[in-house]
């Protein structure tokens, strides 16, 4: 690339020029000919191809050669960057100068206009030779039928004169002369004629394209679209066009590619202008001139402009006299415009530039559409005509505009070009999406199906499924379904400047009366208006801000993927041949048999058709494995959004038309990618939740059932595409909708498993770190919960069944599976170091070996409760051991509080139980007293190091009321260990004060429960039955009564407990009062007071108090010593209680009785309320 800036001082004009492409090699200087050299002769290397020259040589039609009508779209399609941003105008250099002449040429202009979002396509429209070649093949006769109405007389061509044909044949020659190196070989005969003839020939024979239909344009041609964002490099979008089909003449077939930037117009222009080295610059252009003839403003402007286009500095002129060379004169660049009899002014030249492309940019608005610039010749009208607008009003049927593909092709490649940007920049996908809609509406799907489905392809993946839509709509805006430009109203006249006929000699007739104007777009009353600088201001917008429709909605977006999807799968389809389109069988020409070679690699079985009749490796293959995969994310995007809503039966219906979709994918797909596994395993990992979650709430069974149904149309016509290539039934067991929760988990496990074994595979091992976790995970759990199904069937069937010894088959079974799932849980959490989760599953391990202990318990002959069983004793060590190994797991609190909370109550509640049944189910049989009685005090023990009273929890009060029990029972057997042992006075005393100090922590427990009266009572009560005993063995009177006075202390505790019964029949007779007044209201005692074990306490109560007081009051009178005035009151105070306590009412409400109990123990403790404190305190 060679950039040149080139500011012209005089005028100012800006321009400035850069070579994007050249195929001509750097210049070398032209050979200086000498004068008197005869032009008419023609050199030895005439007409040979030469990189110098380019295309300018192989033509005897110089620099001026025709161009071909889709020039710019070839252009376009190897620059496709610029196109609809950066390039205002896309054409070849003698369009941009028949443009920028209009106001001083006489001659017609006859020009398509296309647009692509800010860019215009201009390429010659030779209305004549169109209309030569429509007689044949019968295409636009309704444009031929509207030109004649538009011209007066009928259309002719006018041959090119003989004296036309000789100026371009010694140009031609002169140019061969020029070539510097090979030299001017002797001149050959001169057989002119036969020359002229020749060329003729060549200038007749028919530039425009063949006719685009689906026989002339191979669907396997043209171009080929990049890795398209998000899409694996093996799944691209299939190829459209191969870059070498170029019959249809949309090869870039010029010399040079320029940017060319004029002023403030960005220009890609084509140029097949020789350039020569030599002079004072590097550059320089050769010109051959008739010494006779003037140069015109005309040629002025053209080769001025040439020079600006192709960043030459200099022109050389050589002057001629009929062939015979004269003399040569150079002229700078910026010279041209002041030469004696072409002075033109460039600033008009820029304003003539400027206008036009307002002019067009503000009328040629639908991109898509064909428009016509046409001016007659000799006319200063200018029109601009919608070719397609007047194609849909034409009646006849067969109205082919064969610009349409052209056009189509080119607005697909920008926007799939644009597609390659769009992942950096979101602000893309508005142009997109208008480009690919303008697009599919140009195309017809029969003949042209691969475009269609290729942009349906691409429109769907405008519509992100796997991340949320940006917050600002900033980056989103850009175009909307059509491009829409306001309009200006130009009916002003302007003064006529002096025209020149031009050199062309294409005769059209004068224009007919204005009232034609109504088919045109826009008009130019006058080509002198253009030379009025900001006569037509641009009014247009590049791109009107319409919102690109991007939901905030998940669903609605995947709706759009999938109505995308739908379209091109049917694209697809239509386009793929059914048997019955194929020829009969010719009954001459054998059936040939397909024998296959054993021995070589089996390559044929991939060329088999799929089940549709298409073919591996074609273009509806590659885009079928594309729509398919796409509809299958969608729908799994779609069952994702339902289950985060807990709609379970929709979830299930999408995950299976997903699953369904990958079905279809795999028949039709030989290899199957990586990243194509990871997203299969993502939704059996997505139908192993749903399933689960079914399973989980069986109770809305018959709603999901009526979402599982439902199917919409769009649906229905995506599943009948995929039931062409497949049956779609490989999923059916993972999706369908089960009523048995057992078999809907089983299900689960088996979609966890089947994605497990995906990501392991050997394709996958790795890609998927995270994934793999996940799954191990989703496994775990799943296993828990058939654990989890399993272990609550077994505890079921054990409080169904009848009172028996032997424990069932079926209930080991369930057991056994229990067992089995929660190990293979352990190992799954285990393998991705999750010790919360592995720590739950040994706790419910633990809980299905309490499970078994219960169903090993024996029952004796009387049906009652037997012996504490050593089967019972093993499953409750194992269970033990299962909760140690969990904690294990956890480590330590701070990890997770809940779980190991919930552990340590399970391993606190599983000694507890163990040690409450050997105490109360001893088993004797086996073994001595002494040793289950150190059996029960180590699991009682060790039930209490795991009671945690200090965490402040729900489970605070039930820690307090279990420490208190164990004391509570510890404190009775040491109790009934004092009673029974005979002998050993240590072991006694160890006894003794043992239960001393189990009895005082259960009180004090009891008491700051405040919900345990009975409980505190019976404490109480045995511990006072305690004293009593050991005053029994006391022989002095001091001794008994101190052991009497410390009995009588601990009676007077009781009042707490009957404190609190006593408010708790009040509550209950409250709530009975108000249950009468409503009857609606539930009856009976709403607190937890057990009426039967209180009256059975107070039946205990009342004659150990009574004991109590009358032994106190025997040994205070007949005490030897002379009583204080302290022991005179107590003893008075103990005379006045027992006689209320004695004729006390014992048939009286339990109330009053209650009321009279606290009234007499208050007496004995005058201090109420420090006693009161001091109580509070010591708990």
């Amino acid at each position: 690339l060679f950039i040149f800036q080139l500011l012209l001082h005089t005028s100012e004009i800006k321009s400035r020029a850069v070579v994007k492409y050249s195929a001509a090699p750097p210049p070398t200087s032209y050979a200086l000919l000498q004068e008197k050299t005869d032009l008419k002769l023609p050199p030895a290397n005439w007409l040979r191809e030469n990189a110098q020259l380019g295309s300018a040589g192989t033509t005897i039609l110089g620099s001026s050669s025709k161009s071909k009508p889709f020039s710019s779209f070839g252009m376009a399609y190897d620059f496709i960057d610029c196109i609809g941003d950066d390039v205002d105008v896309v054409s070849d250099s003698e369009n941009i100068k028949k443009l920028l002449k209009i106001p001083y040429s006489k001659s017609h202009v006859s020009m398509a206009v296309h647009r692509v979002g800010r860019t215009l396509l201009l390429d010659e429209l030779d209305i004549q030779e169109l209309f030569m070649r429509s007689s044949q093949t019968g295409d636009w006769t309704w444009l031929k039928e509207f030109y004649q109405r538009l011209i007066d007389q009928k259309w002719q061509r006018k041959k090119k004169s003989k004296e036309h044909w000789y100026q371009k044949a010694i140009l031609s020659k002169f140019l061969y002369y020029s070539i510097n190196g090979e030299g001017a070989a002797e001149p050959v005969s001169d057989n002119l004629n036969e020359g002229e003839e020749e060329n003729g020939a060549e200038e007749f024979s028919s530039s425009w394209p063949t006719a685009f239909t689906s026989e002339s344009v191979s669907m396997d041609s043209m171009f080929a679209l990049g890795q398209v964002a998000s899409v694996p490099k093996e799944q691209n979008l299939p190829t459209l066009f191969n870059e070498g089909e170029n019959s249809q003449g949309l090869r870039n077939d010029f010399v040079r590619n320029i940017m060319w930037t004029f002023e403030d117009i960005h220009m890609l222009v084509g140029s097949n202008m020789p350039i020569f080295g030599g002079g004072r610059y590097p550059a320089v252009s050769l010109r051959l001139r008739d010494n006779n003839k003037p140069i015109n403003i005309l040629t002025g402007i053209d080769y001025w402009l040439d020079n600006l286009m192709c960043n030459v500095p200099e022109l050389v002129m050589c002057f001629h006299v009929n062939g015979i060379v004269q003399k040569y004169e150079m002229i700078k660049t910026e010279d041209i415009p002041h030469l004696e009899n072409s002075t033109f002014s460039t600033r008009v030249v820029k304003d003539i530039a400027q206008n036009i492309l307002s002019f067009l940019k503000s009328n040629c608005t639908k991109e898509g559409h064909t428009y016509w610039l046409f001016k007659a010749s000799g006319s200063d009208i200018v029109k601009l005509y919608d070719l397609t607008t007047l194609c849909e009003e034409a009646e006849e049927e067969k109205c082919q505009n064969p610009f349409t593909l052209p056009v189509a092709v080119l607005l697909y490649r920008v926007a799939s070009n644009l597609m390659l940007k769009a992942r950096q920049n979101r602000k893309h996908y508005g142009t997109i999406r208008t480009l690919l809609l303008n697009c599919v509406k140009l195309l017809d799907q029969e003949r042209h199906p691969q475009i269609i489905a290729s942009a349906h392809y691409m429109l769907s993946e405008l519509f992100q499924l796997d991340e949320p839509p940006e917050e600002d709509g900033e980056s989103l805006r850009a175009g909307g379904s059509e491009d829409s430009y306001s309009d200006e109203d130009r009916d002003e006249e302007e003064e006529e400047d002096l025209m020149e006929d031009s050199d062309d000699n294409g005769s059209y007739g004068n224009c007919s009366s204005p009232q034609d104007d109504s088919k045109a777009v826009a008009v130019i009353r006058s080509v002198g208006e253009l030379s009025v600088p900001e006569k037509y201001k641009s009014t247009y917008q590049i791109r009107p801000s319409c919102a690109f429709p991007v939901s905030q909605d998940k669903e609605e977006r995947c709706r759009h993927v999938l109505s995308y999807v739908l379209k091109g799968l049917k694209a697809v389809d239509g386009s793929i041949k059914k048997e019955s389109d194929l020829p009969a069988a010719d009954p001459n020409t054998p059936i040939p048999l397909k024998y296959e070679d054993r021995t070589g690699p089996l390559q044929a079985d991939q060329k088999h058709p799929t089940r549709s009749g298409m073919i591996p490796g074609s273009w509806q293959h590659r885009m079928k494995l594309q729509l398919f995969l796409k509809a299958s994310k969608a729908y799994y995007v779609l069952s994702d959004a339902a289950t985060n809503l807990l709609k379970y039966g929709r979830a299930l219906r999408y995950i299976k038309l997903s699953l369904q979709c990958y079905d279809a994918y795999c028949s039709v797909s030989g290899t199957l990618h990586p990243q194509v596994l990871q997203f299969h395993s993502q939704c059996l990992s997505l139908c192993g939740d749903i399933q689960l979650m079914l399973a989980q709430n069986a109770n809305n069974r018959a709603a999901y059932l009526e979402e599982y149904s439902y199917q919409t149309k769009e649906d229905q016509e995506i599943l009948h595409s995929l039931h062409r290539e497949s049956s779609c039934q490989a999923f059916n067991m993972a999706t369908d909708l089960a009523m048995d929760p057992e078999y809907q988990l089983f299900v689960s496990s088996k979609c966890y498993e089947a994605a497990y074994e995906l990501l392991v595979s050997e394709a996958l091992k790795d890609h998927t770190s995270d994934q793999l976790a996940q799954v191990l995970k989703r496994l775990g759990n799943i296993r828990n919960e058939m654990g989890v199904f399993y272990m609550n069937q077994a505890a079921a069937m054990q409080t169904e069944k009848e009172a028996k010894k032997s424990v069932s088959v079926a209930e080991q079974e369930m057991w056994k599976k229990s067992f089995a799932f929660f190990e293979k849980g352990m190992n799954d959490f285990e393998a991705i170091g999750d010790s919360t989760n592995t720590a739950l599953l040994l706790c419910n391990t633990g809980r299905l070996m309490r499970i078994c202990a219960q169903a090993h318990c024996a029952i004796s002959a009387d049906q009652s409760r037997g012996e504490f069983s050593p089967e019972e004793a093993l499953y409750y060590n194992k269970a033990i051991d299962y909760y140690l190994r969990a904690m294990k797991s956890l480590a330590s609190r701070e990890n997770h509080p809940a779980v190991w909370d919930s552990v340590n109550w399970e391993l606190s509640t599983t000694y507890f139980t163990l040690a409450t049944l050997l105490q109360d189910y001893a088993p004797l049989s086996r073994k001595a007293q002494e040793q289950i009685g150190r059996e029960v005090t180590e699991a009682m023990m060790k039930s209490l190091k795991y009671c945690d009273l200090q965490t402040e929890s729900a489970r605070q009060p039930l820690y307090q009321y279990r420490a208190a029990t164990i004391h509570h029972r510890l404190a009775s057997m040491y109790h009934s260990c004092f009673r029974n042992q005979v002998g050993d006075e240590h072991l006694r005393k160890q006894h003794r004060s043992l239960a001393e100090l189990h009895y005082s922590k259960a009180v004090c427990l009891f008491l700051s429960l405040k919900d345990a009266p009975c409980e505190l009572l019976r404490t109480l009560l045995e511990r006072v039955a305690f004293a009593e005993f050991t005053m029994a063995g006391q022989s002095s009177n001091a001794a008994k009564l101190k052991s009497l006075t410390g009995a009588i202390e601990i009676m007077t505790e009781t009042r707490f407990a009957f404190q609190l019964i006593h408010k708790e029949l009040l509550e209950d007779e409250s709530d009975a009062a108000e249950s009468a007044e409503s009857p609606d209201v539930a009856s009976g005692p709403t607190s937890g007071l057990n009426l039967q074990e209180v009256m059975k306490l107070i039946g205990v109560f009342e004659p150990s108090f009574s004991f109590l007081l009358l032994q106190l009051i025997k040994l205070m009178t007949t005490m030897k010593r002379k009583p204080s005035n302290k022991d005179e009151e107590l003893l008075k105070t103990y005379k006045n209680v027992y006689s209320k306590l004695l004729r006390a009412e014992k048939n009286v409400p339990l109330l009053s009785r209650v009321k009279v109990y606290i009234e007499l123990l208050q007496q004995l403790t005058p201090e109420t309320e420090s006693d009161d404190t001091g109580t509070q305190k010591s708990s």
